[in-house]
C-alpha cells in the first residue's frame, strides 16, 4: 500500500492546480455551512443566556392606572410565577452640547435593588441608592452614543416637570436588546434613551403613587401561556388594560428572533444548495480525472492491485482534497461568522457574545462535504476498477465516424476546419458536454443567487419608502387628539400636506387563529401613504371591511370576503364582526387598515386621530422635527428619508454583507469548475493537439480549437445559469419570507446579465490560463502512444 499512497501524493503534486480548484469548491460549500450555523448559534445562544441570567419576564401588560394591591391576587392565576408591577413613563432629555430633541421612556426599578423581572445589567456604576430620586441608570446605547459615564448630569422632562438627576450607571436590560422608539423600526441611540429610577422618585413625578400602569409576569414550566394571558386581560380591563401579550410581541425580541430565525433559514437552504452543486461538479470533475488514468488502473491491476486497493486510493485522493478544502472552509468561514456577529452586535445589545467553534460543527462540516464528494467520485472510481487490464492499457478505440446531419449542414459548410473540429467533438460526446455545460452553468446560478439578494434588498426597501411612504414626516401623539389637529399642522411653517390617521390596538381573530396588531384607520383616499393597492389601479380604501397585508392574511388563513372578527383591546373592549375587503402587498410589515370614518363606528366612538402624516418643504424640516419633538402631546417624530437611510444603513452591513460573501464564493465557484473543465480537457486532448500541429495547422489554429470549445461549452452554459438560478433564488425567497421582510421575487435582465458575465469572465481566465499551457507543448512528449 505504500507505493499507493506515494502515488497518492504524487497525484496531487502533479493535479496541484485542478485539486486546488476542487478544495475552493468544498471550501465554498463548507464555508457557508460553518458561517451560517456559526452565526446562528452565537445569536440564539447568546439571547438564550443574557434572557436566563436576567430573568426576562414571559407575558407583558400595560394599563391606564391600576393599584399596586392587585398584584398579589395576580400571582395566584394558575401558571403564573412570578408578578412584577411597575411605573413606566415617557420622558424629554436635554444634554449639554445636543441640541437634537432626545425623547425616551423611564421605567422604575425597586428602591435600591434590582427587580425580581427584566433584571439590569450594569457595565458601569451602580443602581441608584435607596434614599436617591435624582440618580438614574441610562441605556448602553444612548450612554454611548453620547459618551456618558457614572457621574455626568442629565435633565429630565417628566410629565411637564424638569428633573435635575445624575447618572449612576450604565445597563443593559433583556427587554431592550434591540432598542428602538415606537414605531420606528431602526434604533436611534443619539435620540431615543431608555432609563430606570427608583420607584418612588418616578411613581411622584408621574403621579402614580401607590399605583403602577405597566406589568411583567413570568410563568411557571409548562404552563399555559394563553389562558394566563385571557385572566390577564379579564383582570385588567378595568383598569384600561390594553391586553396582555407575550414576549413574542416584544418587538426587541421579536426582531432579534426573526434575525435568528433567518440566519437559521440561511445555515440550511444556502449550504445545502452549494454542497449539492459542488457534489455534481465533483461528480464531473473527479469522474474526468479518473478516466484519464485507465491507462494507470490498468498497469496496477496487472501488477496484482485488487479492485478496492484501488478504489481505496481514490477514494484516498478525494479524501486528503475534501480535508483541505473542508479546513481551509472551516477557518474561513469561522472568521467570517464571527464578522458577521459583530456587525449584529453593533443592533443587538448584548453583554458579551457567546461565539464558539464546536466540535459537532466541524464534524459535520467535514462530514458533509466527504459526503458530497464521494457522491461525486464513486461512480467513476466504479467504472474505473471495473475495466480489464488489457483493455484498459490500450488507448480509447477511435470512435467511428458517422456523417450526420451536421456534417451536411450549410452551418457546418461555411466553417473553417478548426472550427468544424470543435462542433464534431462535441457532437460526438454529448454526454461529456452536457455534464460541463450543466456544471458551468449551476456555478453561475449560484452567482445569480447571491445578486438576486442585492437587488431584492434595495428594491424592497424602495418599494416602502419610495412608492409606500409618500410622506417627509411622521407624527404621532400620546393620546387621541380632536381631528382640528391637522389645521394646526397646516398651519406650521413649511408644511405642504396633512393627512391624519387613527390606530387602535385590536386581536384579530379567525377561527382558532388570532394575531395581536395596530389597526391603522386612513382618509378614504390616503396620498401621502399608499396602498401597493392603489398603485395597481385601485383607488382608497373600501367603504366597509378591513384589508390586510399579504402575508398577515395568510397568517390568519382568510382571503378576500372572508369574515373576521376584531377584538378592540382599548376603549370599550368592543368585538365585532366585519370582512376582509381586500390583501395588499407590503414587503415590510404586517398592517391592517380602515377607513377612519369605519374604525370609529366599529369602536363607537367620536371623531379621533393619534397621528399624522406630514410633506414639508425640505428647507423647514428641521425646524419643524424640532418644533413637534418639544410638544408635550407629541409621542414621537420619524423623519422618513433618515428612518430609510437607517434601514439601508442596516441591510447593507448585514443581509447585505451575507449576499456579498455568496456573490465572491459564487465567483471562485465558477472559475474552480470553468478552470478544471479546460485543465482536463485539454489533458484528454493534448496529443490530438499536438497532432494538428505536425500536420501544420498553425499555433493560433490549434489554440482554437482547444479554446473555441471552452467558449461554446461556456456560452451554452449561460442559460442553464439563468434557469437553475431562478430556481435557486425562488427557494431562497420562499425561505426567507418572515413577517418583517418579505423580500419580493424579481428577477431582471440586469441579474442574468451579471450571471452571463460570471460564465464569461471565469471562461475567458481559464482560457488565458490553458493557452500558458499550448504555448509550451511538448509535441514530442505529446505523441508518444500510450502504450
Amino acid at each position: 500500500m505504500r507505493t499507493l499512497h506515494l502515488k497518492v501524493l504524487r497525484d496531487l503534486a502533479r493535479l496541484r492546480g485542478q485539486a486546488a480548484a476542487i478544495a475552493l469548491v468544498i471550501a465554498s460549500g463548507v464555508l457557508t455551512l460553518v458561517f451560517s450555523v456559526m452565526g446562528h448559534d452565537a445569536l440564539s445562544l447568546t439571547q438564550e443566556r443574557f434572557y436566563a441570567e436576567r430573568h426576562f419576564a414571559d407575558v407583558f401588560a400595560e394599563v391606564n392606572r391600576a393599584p399596586r394591591r392587585i398584584a398579589d391576587p395576580l400571582r395566584e392565576i394558575p401558571g403564573v410565577a412570578e408578578v412584577e408591577p411597575r411605573v413606566r413613563a415617557p420622558a424629554r432629555l436635554e444634554l449639554d452640547g445636543f441640541d437634537d430633541p432626545i425623547r425616551g421612556q423611564v421605567l422604575s426599578l425597586p428602591d435600591g435593588r434590582q427587580p425580581a423581572l427584566n433584571q439590569l445589567h450594569l457595565r458601569e456604576g451602580r443602581l441608584p441608592e435607596r434614599a436617591r430620586s435624582d440618580e438614574v441608570v441610562v441605556s448602553d446605547g444612548f450612554a454611548e452614543a453620547h459618551g456618558l459615564v457614572a457621574g455626568d448630569a442629565l435633565r429630565l422632562i417628566i410629565g411637564g416637570r424638569l428633573v435635575e438627576v445624575r447618572v449612576s450607571g450604565i445597563a443593559l436590560s433583556p427587554e431592550f436588546v434591540y432598542q428602538v422608539s415606537p414605531g420606528h423600526l431602526m434604533p436611534d441611540y443619539e435620540r431615543y434613551a431608555i432609563l430606570w429610577m427608583n420607584e418612588s422618585a418616578l411613581a411622584a413625578a408621574w403621579g402614580m403613587e401607590g399605583a403602577f400602569n405597566s406589568l411583567s409576569v413570568s410563568l411557571q414550566r409548562d404552563a399555559d401561556r394563553d389562558a394566563v394571558i385571557e385572566a390577564l386581560d379579564v383582570a385588567l380591563a378595568r383598569y384600561g388594560g390594553t391586553g396582555a401579550h407575550g414576549r413574542d410581541e416584544l418587538f426587541s425580541h421579536e426582531f432579534v428572533t426573526l434575525e435568528i430565525q433567518q440566519l437559521g433559514i440561511m445555515a440550511v437552504v444556502v449550504p445545502a444548495i452549494f454542497l449539492l452543486v459542488s457534489a455534481f461538479l465533483l461528480h464531473v470533475v473527479m469522474g474526468r480525472i479518473i478516466r484519464g488514468q485507465r491507462d494507470q488502473i490498468a498497469i496496477l491491476k496487472a501488477f496484482g492491485y485488487g479492485n478496492l486497493a484501488i478504489a481505496w486510493h481514490y477514494v484516498l485522493l478525494t479524501t486528503l482534497i475534501v480535508l483541505a478544502g473542508s479546513v481551509a472552509g472551516i477557518a474561513l468561514g469561522a472568521w467570517t461568522a464571527h464578522a458577521l456577529v459583530d456587525l449584529y452586535m453593533e443592533y443587538f445589545r448584548f453583554p458579551e457574545l457567546s461565539f464558539r467553534l464546536q466540535g459537532w460543527l466541524v464534524l459535520l462540516a467535514v462530514g458533509v462535504a466527504m459526503v458530497a464528494a464521494l457522491l461525486g467520485t464513486l461512480q467513476a472510481v466504479w467504472q474505473a476498477v471495473r475495466m480489464q487490464p488489457a483493455e484498459a492499457m490500450r488507448p480509447p478505440a477511435p470512435e467511428r465516424f458517422r456523417r450526420g446531419w451536421l456534417e451536411d449542414s450549410a452551418l457546418m459548410r461555411g466553417l473553417g476546419q478548426s472550427s468544424r473540429i470543435i462542433l464534431r467533438n462535441l457532437a460526438r460526446h454529448r454526454l461529456k458536454a452536457l455534464a460541463s455545460v450543466i456544471g458551468i452553468g449551476l456555478s453561475g446560478g449560484l452567482l445569480l443567487i447571491g445578486a438576486y439578494q442585492l437587488q431584492a434588498v434595495s428594491h424592497m426597501i424602495d418599494q416602502q419608502y419610495r412608492m409606500t411612504l409618500q410622506m417627509d414626516v411622521d407624527v404621532a401623539f400620546t393620546d387621541p387628539v380632536p381631528p382640528r389637529v391637522a389645521g394646526e399642522l397646516r398651519h406650521e411653517p413649511g408644511v405642504l400636506a396633512v393627512e391624519t390617521w387613527r390606530s387602535a390596538p385590536v386581536r384579530l381573530h379567525a377561527g382558532a387563529r388570532s394575531e395581536r396588531i395596530g389597526l391603522l384607520g386612513m382618509d378614504p383616499e390616503p396620498r401621502l401613504r399608499r396602498l401597493p393597492s392603489a398603485q395597481a389601479g385601485e383607488t382608497g380604501l373600501p367603504a366597509a371591511g378591513v384589508v390586510l397585508t399579504d402575508y398577515l392574511a395568510d397568517q390568519l388563513g382568510l382571503e378576500a370576503g372572508d369574515a373576521l372578527e376584531i377584538e378592540f383591546l382599548e376603549g370599550r373592549r368592543r368585538t365585532v364582526t366585519t370582512q376582509l375587503a381586500g390583501v395588499v402587498d407590503e414587503p415590510m410589515g404586517t398592517g391592517a387598515y380602515i377607513r377612519r370614518d369605519a374604525l370609529h363606528r366599529l369602536k363607537g366612538e367620536g371623531p379621533a386621530v393619534t397621528g399624522a402624516w406630514l410633506l414639508v418643504d425640505s428647507e423647514y424640516e428641521d425646524a419643524l422635527y424640532a418644533s413637534l419633538s418639544e410638544q408635550p402631546e407629541v409621542a414621537s417624530v420619524e423623519r422618513v428619508r433618515e428612518a430609510e437611510a437607517n434601514v439601508r444603513e442596516y441591510m447593507e452591513e448585514t443581509v447585505l454583507a451575507f449576499a456579498a460573501v455568496f456573490v465572491l464564493l459564487a465567483g471562485s465557484i465558477a472559475f474552480a469548475v470553468t478552470y478544471n473543465n479546460a485543465r482536463i480537457a485539454y489533458a484528454e486532448r493534448e496529443r490530438e493537439l499536438a497532432t494538428l500541429e505536425v500536420l501544420g495547422y498553425s499555433r493560433a489554429q490549434v489554440s482554437w480549437v482547444l479554446l473555441g470549445e471552452i467558449a461554446l461549452v461556456s456560452l451554452a452554459a449561460i442559460p442553464v445559469a439563468w434557469a437553475s438560478g431562478t430556481g435557486f433564488a425562488w427557494l431562497l425567497n420562499q425561505a426567507l419570507t418572515l413577517e418583517f421582510v418579505r423580500l419580493p421575487f424579481i428577477i431582471t435582465p440586469q441579474l442574468y446579465g451579471f450571471a452571463a458575465l460570471g460564465v464569461i469572465v471565469a471562461s475567458t481566465l481559464s482560457g488565458l490560463l490553458i493557452l500558458r499551457r499550448l504555448r509550451g507543448l511538448d509535441r514530442v512528449q505529446a505523441l508518444k502512444a500510450a502504450e
